[in-house]
């Protein structure tokens, strides 16, 4: 490869900045749903605990790990502006 074919030769991304933008975005919302899924255990395995049956984990969570989901699909699927 010559110095001339270098000069010419022209890096691009794969994606645009706004689908990296919504990449991120996705990851940070499903990260959010996973911690959001946590906690509601206790100490003492012979005491049970009904934390882990709360509103939270059970339906916001995975409902936010979906939504976290789509986000980053659509910034895949997203066509970039030419």
């Amino acid at each position: 490869m010559s110095t001339k074919e270098t000069n010419t030769q022209k890096n691009e991304f794969l994606f645009d900045k706004v689908n990296y933008k919504f990449l991120l975005i996705g990851i940070g919302v499903i990260a959010l749903g996973f911690i959001l899924m946590s906690g509601g255990g206790t100490h003492d395995p012979a005491v049970f605990s009904d934390k882990i049956f709360d509103f939270r984990r059970i339906r916001l969570a995975p409902t936010t790990v979906l939504i976290g989901f789509g986000i980053t699909i659509y910034a895949i699927l997203k066509s970039p502006k030419k």
